[in-house]
Protein backbone atom coordinates (compact mmCIF):
# COMPACT_ATOMS: atom_id res chain seq x y z
CA UNK A 1 0.00 0.00 0.00
CA UNK A 2 0.87 3.59 -1.03
CA UNK A 3 3.22 5.10 2.13
CA UNK A 4 2.16 8.75 1.82
CA UNK A 5 4.67 11.35 3.38
CA UNK A 6 3.90 14.55 5.74
CA UNK A 7 6.49 17.36 5.94
CA UNK A 8 6.69 17.06 10.06
CA UNK A 9 10.76 17.08 10.74
CA UNK A 10 10.78 18.71 13.95
CA UNK A 11 10.25 17.79 17.08
CA UNK A 12 10.90 19.45 21.24
CA UNK A 13 13.40 17.09 23.30
CA UNK A 14 11.95 17.19 26.81
CA UNK A 15 14.22 14.84 28.05
CA UNK A 16 18.03 13.93 26.53
CA UNK A 17 20.42 11.31 28.24
CA UNK A 18 18.75 8.27 29.61
CA UNK A 19 19.95 5.17 30.22
CA UNK A 20 17.98 2.60 27.26
CA UNK A 21 14.95 4.01 27.91
CA UNK A 22 12.07 1.75 26.88
CA UNK A 23 8.40 2.72 27.60
CA UNK A 24 6.52 5.64 28.41
CA UNK A 25 2.63 6.73 29.95
CA UNK A 26 0.91 9.48 31.11
CA UNK A 27 -0.06 9.48 34.94
CA UNK A 28 -3.68 10.40 36.57
CA UNK A 29 -1.55 13.34 37.72
CA UNK A 30 -0.96 14.57 34.14
CA UNK A 31 2.77 13.63 34.24
CA UNK A 32 4.55 11.21 31.53
CA UNK A 33 6.46 8.49 33.15
CA UNK A 34 9.38 6.70 31.40
CA UNK A 35 11.02 3.05 32.32
CA UNK A 36 14.82 3.50 32.24
CA UNK A 37 16.34 -0.59 31.45
CA UNK A 38 19.56 0.99 32.97
CA UNK A 39 22.88 -0.24 32.40
CA UNK A 40 23.32 -3.52 33.92
CA UNK A 41 25.97 -3.78 36.99
CA UNK A 42 29.06 -4.92 37.67
CA UNK A 43 27.88 -8.13 39.86
CA UNK A 44 26.62 -11.64 38.67
CA UNK A 45 26.25 -11.93 34.77
CA UNK A 46 23.66 -14.43 32.80
CA UNK A 47 24.89 -15.37 29.25
CA UNK A 48 22.90 -13.79 26.39
CA UNK A 49 20.69 -15.78 24.05
CA UNK A 50 22.27 -14.56 21.52
CA UNK A 51 25.62 -16.14 22.37
CA UNK A 52 27.57 -12.91 22.15
CA UNK A 53 28.90 -12.84 25.18
CA UNK A 54 27.19 -12.27 29.24
CA UNK A 55 24.65 -9.99 30.41
CA UNK A 56 25.82 -8.16 33.83
CA UNK A 57 23.45 -7.47 36.47
CA UNK A 58 23.44 -4.25 38.72
CA UNK A 59 20.52 -2.10 39.97
CA UNK A 60 20.49 0.89 37.88
CA UNK A 61 16.84 0.68 36.13
CA UNK A 62 14.81 3.46 37.42
CA UNK A 63 11.15 5.50 36.76
CA UNK A 64 12.08 8.93 35.36
CA UNK A 65 9.14 11.88 36.13
CA UNK A 66 8.46 14.71 33.48
CA UNK A 67 6.39 17.29 35.66
CA UNK A 68 5.75 20.92 34.17
CA UNK A 69 8.86 20.59 32.31
CA UNK A 70 11.62 19.33 35.26
CA UNK A 71 12.94 16.13 35.09
CA UNK A 72 13.28 13.58 38.17
CA UNK A 73 13.71 9.93 38.68
CA UNK A 74 11.30 9.04 41.25
CA UNK A 75 12.38 5.42 41.76
CA UNK A 76 15.97 4.14 41.54
CA UNK A 77 17.56 0.63 42.34
CA UNK A 78 15.43 -1.48 40.01
CA UNK A 79 17.38 -4.65 38.30
CA UNK A 80 18.76 -4.44 35.17
CA UNK A 81 21.49 -6.82 33.08
CA UNK A 82 23.55 -5.20 30.33
CA UNK A 83 26.47 -6.17 28.31
CA UNK A 84 29.57 -3.79 29.86
CA UNK A 85 28.86 -1.22 27.24
CA UNK A 86 25.38 -0.70 28.30
CA UNK A 87 24.19 -2.03 25.40
CA UNK A 88 21.33 -4.68 25.24
CA UNK A 89 19.77 -3.37 28.45
CA UNK A 90 16.86 -5.59 29.91
CA UNK A 91 15.40 -3.99 32.97
CA UNK A 92 11.95 -1.63 33.88
CA UNK A 93 10.35 -1.77 30.33
CA UNK A 94 6.89 -0.25 30.51
CA UNK A 95 4.60 1.71 32.82
CA UNK A 96 1.00 1.81 33.17
CA UNK A 97 -1.63 3.01 35.23
CA UNK A 98 -4.98 1.55 36.27
CA UNK A 99 -8.20 3.36 36.39
CA UNK A 100 -7.73 3.86 40.24
CA UNK A 101 -4.29 5.85 39.57
CA UNK A 102 -2.20 2.71 40.62
CA UNK A 103 1.07 2.13 38.54
CA UNK A 104 2.25 -1.12 37.37
CA UNK A 105 6.09 -0.94 35.68
CA UNK A 106 6.88 -4.20 33.51
CA UNK A 107 10.79 -5.56 34.05
CA UNK A 108 12.48 -7.47 31.03
CA UNK A 109 14.60 -10.07 31.35
CA UNK A 110 15.99 -11.48 27.78
CA UNK A 111 17.19 -14.59 28.93
CA UNK A 112 16.65 -18.07 29.95
CA UNK A 113 14.32 -18.06 33.09
CA UNK A 114 16.20 -20.92 34.65
CA UNK A 115 19.09 -18.99 35.22
CA UNK A 116 17.47 -16.04 36.82
CA UNK A 117 17.93 -17.19 40.21
CA UNK A 118 20.45 -19.69 40.03
CA UNK A 119 22.99 -16.78 38.84
CA UNK A 120 21.56 -13.61 39.83
CA UNK A 121 19.62 -14.49 43.20
CA UNK A 122 16.09 -12.98 44.50
CA UNK A 123 15.48 -10.78 41.53
CA UNK A 124 12.56 -8.75 39.77
CA UNK A 125 13.79 -9.37 35.89
CA UNK A 126 10.44 -10.89 34.21
CA UNK A 127 8.02 -9.73 36.55
CA UNK A 128 5.46 -7.41 36.85
CA UNK A 129 5.65 -5.32 40.51
CA UNK A 130 3.51 -2.09 41.98
CA UNK A 131 5.58 0.51 43.09
CA UNK A 132 5.24 2.61 45.82
CA UNK A 133 7.15 6.55 44.44
CA UNK A 134 6.49 7.83 48.35
CA UNK A 135 8.99 5.11 49.56
CA UNK A 136 11.13 3.73 46.67
CA UNK A 137 9.90 0.14 46.77
CA UNK A 138 7.59 -1.99 45.59
CA UNK A 139 5.87 -5.02 45.77
CA UNK A 140 5.57 -7.91 43.15
CA UNK A 141 2.44 -8.74 41.15
CA UNK A 142 3.37 -11.79 38.71
CA UNK A 143 6.66 -13.26 37.46
CA UNK A 144 6.16 -13.73 34.02
CA UNK A 145 9.32 -15.21 32.96
CA UNK A 146 8.61 -18.28 35.33
CA UNK A 147 5.91 -18.73 33.40
CA UNK A 148 7.80 -19.16 30.53
CA UNK A 149 9.82 -21.65 31.96
CA UNK A 150 7.21 -23.79 33.52
CA UNK A 151 4.84 -23.82 29.92
CA UNK A 152 6.46 -22.39 27.14
CA UNK A 153 3.59 -21.68 25.12
CA UNK A 154 5.62 -21.76 21.42
CA UNK A 155 7.49 -24.65 22.01
CA UNK A 156 10.44 -23.11 21.06
CA UNK A 157 13.90 -22.23 22.84
CA UNK A 158 12.83 -20.71 26.78
CA UNK A 159 13.79 -17.52 26.30
CA UNK A 160 11.64 -14.44 28.40
CA UNK A 161 11.41 -11.03 27.96
CA UNK A 162 8.26 -9.17 28.94
CA UNK A 163 8.28 -5.95 26.91
CA UNK A 164 5.22 -4.28 27.08
CA UNK A 165 1.65 -4.17 29.03
CA UNK A 166 -1.71 -2.75 28.93
CA UNK A 167 -4.14 -2.47 32.20
CA UNK A 168 -7.55 -3.51 30.48
CA UNK A 169 -10.34 -3.14 33.45
CA UNK A 170 -8.72 -5.76 36.35
CA UNK A 171 -6.67 -7.39 33.77
CA UNK A 172 -2.88 -6.78 32.89
CA UNK A 173 -2.14 -7.95 29.10
CA UNK A 174 1.57 -8.58 28.46
CA UNK A 175 3.83 -8.83 25.62
CA UNK A 176 6.84 -11.54 26.01
CA UNK A 177 8.83 -10.55 22.94
CA UNK A 178 11.21 -13.57 23.98
CA UNK A 179 8.37 -16.42 24.54
CA UNK A 180 6.32 -14.70 21.20
CA UNK A 181 3.14 -15.31 23.54
CA UNK A 182 0.35 -12.81 25.07
CA UNK A 183 -0.38 -13.05 28.59
CA UNK A 184 -3.12 -11.86 31.22
CA UNK A 185 -3.06 -11.96 34.66
CA UNK A 186 -5.18 -10.27 37.02
CA UNK A 187 -4.27 -7.00 38.16
CA UNK A 188 -4.06 -8.87 42.03
CA UNK A 189 -1.51 -11.29 40.33
CA UNK A 190 -4.15 -13.81 39.94
CA UNK A 191 -5.12 -16.07 36.74
CA UNK A 192 -1.67 -15.62 34.83
CA UNK A 193 -2.03 -17.42 31.91
CA UNK A 194 -1.36 -17.42 27.52
CA UNK A 195 -4.08 -15.83 25.71
CA UNK A 196 -2.33 -16.11 22.29
CA UNK A 197 0.99 -17.41 20.39
CA UNK A 198 2.31 -15.33 18.00
CA UNK A 199 2.91 -17.35 15.08
CA UNK A 200 6.47 -17.94 13.22
CA UNK A 201 6.29 -16.67 9.42
CA UNK A 202 8.58 -18.24 6.32
CA UNK A 203 10.54 -16.34 4.80
CA UNK A 204 11.79 -17.15 1.35
CA UNK A 205 15.75 -16.36 0.16
CA UNK A 206 16.33 -14.14 3.30
CA UNK A 207 19.11 -11.65 3.22
CA UNK A 208 21.76 -12.42 5.96
CA UNK A 209 24.37 -10.03 6.74
CA UNK A 210 27.15 -9.64 4.88
CA UNK A 211 31.34 -9.06 6.04
CA UNK A 212 30.43 -5.22 6.61
CA UNK A 213 27.24 -5.25 8.82
CA UNK A 214 26.97 -3.75 11.97
CA UNK A 215 26.76 -5.40 14.49
CA UNK A 216 24.06 -3.18 15.92
CA UNK A 217 22.49 -5.55 18.91
CA UNK A 218 24.14 -8.73 20.20
CA UNK A 219 21.41 -9.36 22.93
CA UNK A 220 19.31 -10.54 19.53
CA UNK A 221 21.47 -11.25 16.60
CA UNK A 222 23.79 -14.36 16.87
CA UNK A 223 27.74 -14.56 16.23
CA UNK A 224 28.57 -15.07 12.32
CA UNK A 225 29.74 -18.49 12.74
CA UNK A 226 25.96 -19.33 13.21
CA UNK A 227 24.85 -18.54 10.01
CA UNK A 228 27.29 -17.87 7.53
CA UNK A 229 28.70 -21.58 6.51
CA UNK A 230 25.41 -22.07 4.90
CA UNK A 231 22.71 -19.80 4.16
CA UNK A 232 19.36 -21.42 3.41
CA UNK A 233 16.43 -20.18 0.87
CA UNK A 234 13.85 -20.51 3.41
CA UNK A 235 13.61 -20.06 7.06
CA UNK A 236 10.92 -19.78 9.61
CA UNK A 237 11.94 -17.20 12.39
CA UNK A 238 10.30 -15.84 15.08
CA UNK A 239 7.36 -12.88 14.98
CA UNK A 240 9.00 -11.50 18.45
CA UNK A 241 6.12 -9.27 19.46
CA UNK A 242 6.62 -6.09 21.00
CA UNK A 243 3.16 -4.39 21.88
CA UNK A 244 -0.28 -4.88 22.63
CA UNK A 245 -3.15 -1.92 22.41
CA UNK A 246 -6.97 -2.38 22.72
CA UNK A 247 -8.20 -0.90 20.17
CA UNK A 248 -11.98 1.22 19.51
CA UNK A 249 -13.56 -2.46 18.80
CA UNK A 250 -12.07 -3.80 21.91
CA UNK A 251 -9.89 -5.98 20.11
CA UNK A 252 -5.87 -6.41 20.71
CA UNK A 253 -3.73 -5.18 18.31
CA UNK A 254 -0.37 -6.72 18.81
CA UNK A 255 2.67 -5.60 16.69
CA UNK A 256 5.62 -8.08 15.52
CA UNK A 257 9.32 -6.62 15.31
CA UNK A 258 10.42 -10.01 13.54
CA UNK A 259 12.99 -12.45 14.16
CA UNK A 260 16.46 -12.35 12.66
CA UNK A 261 17.75 -11.46 9.99
CA UNK A 262 14.93 -8.60 10.80
CA UNK A 263 13.56 -9.06 7.33
CA UNK A 264 12.33 -5.60 5.88
CA UNK A 265 8.59 -5.05 4.89
CA UNK A 266 7.86 -8.44 6.74
CA UNK A 267 6.91 -6.76 10.34
CA UNK A 268 2.90 -7.31 10.61
CA UNK A 269 -0.03 -5.88 13.05
CA UNK A 270 -1.83 -8.62 14.44
CA UNK A 271 -5.64 -8.47 15.92
CA UNK A 272 -7.04 -10.68 18.62
CA UNK A 273 -10.53 -10.96 18.80
CA UNK A 274 -12.93 -11.66 21.94
CA UNK A 275 -12.90 -15.14 20.69
CA UNK A 276 -9.26 -15.70 20.51
CA UNK A 277 -9.12 -15.49 17.00
CA UNK A 278 -5.62 -14.28 15.59
CA UNK A 279 -5.73 -12.18 12.39
CA UNK A 280 -3.27 -10.16 10.43
CA UNK A 281 -4.73 -6.46 10.64
CA UNK A 282 -1.87 -4.47 8.62
CA UNK A 283 1.72 -6.04 7.12
CA UNK A 284 4.23 -4.57 5.31
CA UNK A 285 6.69 -2.96 8.19
CA UNK A 286 9.68 -3.32 9.23
CA UNK A 287 10.58 -3.94 12.74
CA UNK A 288 8.01 -2.46 14.34
CA UNK A 289 8.30 -1.76 18.46
CA UNK A 290 5.07 0.20 19.27
CA UNK A 291 1.55 0.98 18.74
CA UNK A 292 -1.18 3.63 19.83
CA UNK A 293 -4.84 4.17 18.57
CA UNK A 294 -5.60 8.08 19.01
CA UNK A 295 -9.21 9.38 20.19
CA UNK A 296 -10.38 8.89 16.55
CA UNK A 297 -9.96 5.84 15.79
CA UNK A 298 -6.48 6.28 13.69
CA UNK A 299 -3.20 3.81 14.81
CA UNK A 300 0.20 4.90 14.68
CA UNK A 301 2.39 2.89 14.60
CA UNK A 302 6.38 2.99 15.23
CA UNK A 303 9.07 1.51 12.95
CA UNK A 304 12.53 1.26 15.74
CA UNK A 305 14.35 1.14 12.27
CA UNK A 306 13.69 1.56 8.89
CA UNK A 307 15.70 -1.42 7.34
CA UNK A 308 17.30 -4.48 8.58
CA UNK A 309 18.69 -3.33 11.67
CA UNK A 310 22.42 -5.03 10.87
CA UNK A 311 22.51 -2.20 8.16
CA UNK A 312 23.86 0.20 10.52
CA UNK A 313 21.22 2.60 9.59
CA UNK A 314 19.75 3.84 13.03
CA UNK A 315 16.23 5.95 10.74
CA UNK A 316 13.26 4.88 12.19
CA UNK A 317 9.47 5.80 11.38
CA UNK A 318 6.25 6.94 13.12
CA UNK A 319 3.23 5.73 10.61
CA UNK A 320 -0.23 6.73 10.58
CA UNK A 321 -2.66 4.07 9.83
CA UNK A 322 -6.60 5.73 8.99
CA UNK A 323 -9.47 3.92 9.61
CA UNK A 324 -9.49 3.47 5.75
CA UNK A 325 -5.82 1.58 5.97
CA UNK A 326 -4.33 4.55 4.17
CA UNK A 327 -1.11 4.96 5.87
CA UNK A 328 1.25 8.77 6.34
CA UNK A 329 4.72 8.69 7.45
CA UNK A 330 4.48 11.20 10.31
CA UNK A 331 8.03 11.17 10.87
CA UNK A 332 11.06 9.42 9.44
CA UNK A 333 14.44 9.97 9.48
CA UNK A 334 15.17 13.59 10.22
CA UNK A 335 16.49 12.87 13.93
CA UNK A 336 13.97 10.03 14.68
CA UNK A 337 16.80 7.10 15.85
CA UNK A 338 16.11 3.79 17.48
CA UNK A 339 12.71 5.04 19.00
CA UNK A 340 11.64 2.89 21.64
CA UNK A 341 7.98 3.71 22.32
CA UNK A 342 5.13 6.18 21.97
CA UNK A 343 2.18 7.66 23.55
CA UNK A 344 -0.31 9.46 22.85
CA UNK A 345 -1.15 12.49 25.69
CA UNK A 346 -3.78 14.50 26.95
CA UNK A 347 -3.47 17.28 24.75
CA UNK A 348 -3.07 15.30 21.77
CA UNK A 349 0.18 15.44 20.78
CA UNK A 350 2.56 12.26 20.12
CA UNK A 351 5.10 11.57 23.09
CA UNK A 352 8.04 9.26 21.95
CA UNK A 353 11.30 7.70 23.68
CA UNK A 354 13.74 8.47 20.67
CA UNK A 355 17.64 7.07 20.83
CA UNK A 356 15.90 4.22 23.37
CA UNK A 357 18.84 1.40 22.45
CA UNK A 358 21.82 4.10 23.36
CA UNK A 359 23.29 3.70 26.71
CA UNK A 360 23.33 7.50 28.06
CA UNK A 361 21.82 9.27 24.99
CA UNK A 362 18.17 8.49 25.52
CA UNK A 363 15.51 11.09 24.76
CA UNK A 364 11.70 11.87 25.32
CA UNK A 365 10.57 13.72 22.04
CA UNK A 366 7.39 15.39 21.41
CA UNK A 367 5.62 16.17 18.28
CA UNK A 368 2.93 18.81 18.41
CA UNK A 369 -0.50 18.69 16.84
CA UNK A 370 -0.85 15.09 15.71
CA UNK A 371 -4.47 16.23 14.44
CA UNK A 372 -3.14 17.99 12.21
CA UNK A 373 -2.15 14.82 10.15
CA UNK A 374 -4.56 13.55 7.43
Amino acid sequence: MELKQLTITSFTVLADGLENPKGLSFGPDGSLYITEAGIGGDAASIPSPSGQGDLYYGNSGAIVKIENGAVQRILTGLPSVAFPDGSGAAGPHDIKFDAAGKPYVLLGYAANPALRNTALGDTELGKIIAPDFNTNSWTTVADIANYELTHNPDDSEVVSNPLALLIDGDEIVVVDAGANDLLSVGTDGSHLQAIAVLPKQTVTNPIFPGSNSQNFDRGHVPPPSAYRDALPSQIAIQSVPTDVVKGPDGAYYISIFTGFPFPESQAKIYRLDADGQLTVYADGFTQLIDLAFDAQGNLYALQHMNSSGWKGKPEGSLIKIGQDGDRTAVLSGDGLELPSALTIGPDDALYLINRGGMPGKGQVIKIENPSSVV
